[in-house]
């Protein structure tokens, strides 16, 4: 009954949150944000202390069971597992295995004094929510948006409309590379040996560990009823059943409950625990190879060539160049790109569900720490006036939440002109596509002096607020004639001013 309750809960936030990054027609409401604000790493740097409280509470009473049924990256694990286990040609057997404890606190360690040091790229790399955030937004969404593709042919071909064309892009290399490598290498460990991951690497799973050994309900082994047998330690996919001394290792035990329906003796009850005498406790060594080898190739993931830079990429693939800018442009509600860097962990959120395409995952466009990162591009299209869904949906307060009146009046960026390379310049022809998409009035339409009957774009930056609407329509290529500089720490532009119209009175005729 357990092990069926948890699978239920488990497919069904998972599917959620797992279509909640997929969905580029938001046919889920943005409220569903919320599947992201319950994950343990960004309910920490969000200082969403309520949600903190529940999590470590559930985990007193009940122990790691967010690890088994909340925690997207776990049920990946599981899923992977099961269809090992289907496949195998081979009863699938796991077996039991010493804790590495060493290896899991210096983990930590070594991510805490990375993200103290101004270099939070490793906390994203190992935090499970963010890891799994970035396998579905770079590498499952353009599959997703590929398939919608095809049906889209199929219908129309029938003259059906229910779908509709989408561009398949991979916005960022180096953070698809990243997303193939973790998808794989989690992915294989999974499929060998189980939640590896969970109880080597994970730094969720560490302090979730040590916090579950003083839970009240656990996995407790009968020693009246046990014959060590192993068939319990054998379905354990946390590895942590001792069957032989009849002991279970709290800290790294999920809380599947695939033990309690192999025991034919019933030997094996989750209720409230009584720590007998005779426990043995578990000893912390180390482990060498398989293992530890899945912590390397993570962390040093982040050393992927700097041949993979975004704009080298954008170049190859559309054949437009980016603007070189001297700061970048942070997201709206990111107040500042430092702010940016002490609570993003490349989750991607944002990314994915930016309904105008504009936010991509940076290379080293903020330094090394901010890689992927988010940050706005306008060669795909611009920032919606009247949109504040990344602030919306960011679990980290790494995107502060903005009303729509904060919105209008935050300067993510400044406008600039270079009139040498502007059309009306240098064709002599009428122009306007940048003064027609600015939603404040900082790009206007002037008499071009000298030129009789043209008329060229004046800017006033000070009431610009960055969404690049001037950049993304301006016909310039490959550099633009018009765009945005990002702030490196975002302003309050200046109102601008609608000019009223003196009402004239007209002479109805009497009529």
């Amino acid at each position: 009954m357990l092990k069926k309750l948890r699978v239920g809960v488990s497919l069904i936030l998972f599917a959620l949150i797992t279509f909640y990054f997929l969905d580029f027609a938001a046919l889920m409401p943005d409220q569903f944000h919320v599947l992201a604000h319950i994950q343990f790493i960004p309910a920490i740097l969000g200082s969403s202390f309520i949600i903190l409280t529940v999590l470590i509470v559930l985990t007193l009473l009940f122990g790691r069971v967010y690890c088994s049924s909340v925690c997207p990256m776990g049920i990946y694990q599981d899923i992977v597992a099961w269809i090992s286990k289907k496949t195998a040609k081979k009863k699938k057997r796991y077996k039991y295995s010493k804790a590495k404890n060493i290896l899991r606190w210096s983990v930590i360690a070594v991510v805490l004094i990375t993200f103290f040091a101004g270099y939070p790229v490793l906390l994203g790399l190992v935090d499970p929510y963010s890891a799994y955030g970035r396998i579905i937004a770079n590498l499952f969404k353009p599959v997703y948006m590929a398939g919608n593709n095809v049906l889209e042919s199929i219908f129309t071909s029938f003259g059906n409309y229910t779908f509709y064309k989408m561009e398949v892009v991979i916005l960022s290399m180096f953070s698809f590379l990243i997303a193939i490598i973790t998808f794989l290498g989690i992915g294989f460990f999974a499929w060998k040996y189980g939640r590896t991951f969970c109880n080597t690497v994970c730094p969720v799973g560490t302090v979730l560990g040590f916090i579950s050994k003083f839970s009240l309900f656990k996995i407790r082994i009968d020693d009246n009823l046990c014959n060590s047998c192993g068939s319990c330690a054998m379905k354990c996919k946390a590895s942590c059943i001792d069957s032989k001394n009849h002991t279970v290792d709290h800290s790294r035990c999920v809380d599947c409950f695939n033990c309690l329906d192999s025991c034919s003796r019933n030997a094996l009850k989750f209720t409230p625990y009584r720590k007998k005498i005779t426990d043995i406790n578990i000893e912390n060594k180390t482990d060498s190879g398989k293992r530890q080898f899945l912590a390397t190739a993570i962390t040093t993931a982040v050393s992927v060539p700097a041949v993979f830079a975004q704009e080298k990429i954008v170049e190859i693939v559309t054949g437009e160049k980016v603007p070189t800018r001297q700061n970048p442009i942070c997201p709206p509600g990111a107040k500042s790109a430092e702010h940016l860097l002490h609570h993003c962990t490349s989750c991607h959120l944002c990314i994915s569900r930016c309904p105008s395409r504009v936010i991509k995952p940076a290379f080293m466009e903020y330094g090394i720490g901010g890689i992927m990162q988010p940050v706005m591009t306008y060669e795909k299209g611009f920032c919606n006036y009247n949109c504040t869904v990344c602030a919306d949906v960011c679990p980290n307060q790494a995107l502060l939440p903005l009303t729509m009146e904060e919105k209008h009046m935050t300067q993510i960026g400044r406008v600039h002109f270079v009139e040498d390379i502007c059309v009306v310049h240098v064709e002599e022809t009428n122009c306007g596509a940048c003064a027609e998409h600015c939603p404040t009035q900082a790009v206007t339409m002037v008499p071009y002096e000298g030129h009789e009957g043209l008329t060229i774009p004046h800017i006033t930056p000070d009431i610009c607020v960055g969404c690049g609407g001037c950049e993304f329509i301006c016909p310039v290529r490959p550099n633009r004639a018009i765009f945005v500089e990002g702030n490196v720490v975002h302003q309050t532009r200046k109102a601008f001013e609608v000019e009223e119209k003196e009402e004239v009175e007209v002479d109805d005729f009497g009529f």
